[in-house]
């Protein structure tokens, strides 16, 4: 069973940056490609970037150029490096495989504000 961990949110301001770190341990062979998503209130979760074993990469128009996926295989942790960040990227961010295979973690709550 594989167990998901996202940390690293918080309060930003517009135009700054934050690095999420998403850590996972069990049966981690079952989540290749992995993702982040995020949840915006009132929004239904959407996944912005996920990323293969091999390090290919693929983002959400909406992130595209601001957020960075990367993962240490060794390590079984995926980062998410955000820049440029605008109140409408508000939400909690969750990791899974892409599409979702595994129980959700508890996510992290990066607030954006203005």
């Amino acid at each position: 069973q594989v167990q998901l961990v996202e940390s690293g949110g918080g309060l930003v301001q517009a135009g700054g940056s934050l690095r999420l770190s998403c850590a996972a341990s069990g049966s981690t062979f079952s989540i290749n490609p992995i993702g982040w998503y995020r949840q915006a209130p009132g929004k239904q979760r959407e996944l912005v970037a996920h990323i293969s074993s091999g390090g290919s990469t693929n983002y959400a128009d909406s992130v595209k150029g601001r957020f960075t996926i990367s993962r240490d295989n060794a390590k079984n942790t995926v980062y998410l490096q955000m820049t440029s960040l605008k109140p409408e990227d508000t939400a909690v961010y969750y990791c899974n495989s892409a599409p979702p295979r595994v129980a959700w973690g508890q996510g992290t709550q990066v607030p954006v504000s203005s």
